[in-house]
């Protein structure tokens, strides 16, 4: 659904379980969110961000790959 912050994921080799420890969100809390269920706060997208280290806005990062249907 974040296709840019997978894309991030992947550079680092990091899991979704990574990113939840570096971030201190919660690993179920983060699987919700990346499922679309719950939406992402502007708190935890900046620390999402700063976790990555990313040049990507947020804006970049959080946009949301259109499903095709």
């Amino acid at each position: 659904m974040y296709e840019v912050i997978e894309i991030e994921l992947l550079k680092r080799r990091w899991s979704k379980k990574t990113l939840s420890v570096k971030t201190g969100i919660k690993y179920s809390t983060l699987l919700g969110k990346f499922s679309g269920k719950f939406p992402f706060s502007l708190d935890e997208s900046f620390r999402i961000k700063k976790a990555l280290n990313s040049n990507n806005s947020i804006e970049k990062l959080f946009k949301i790959k259109e499903q095709r249907r």
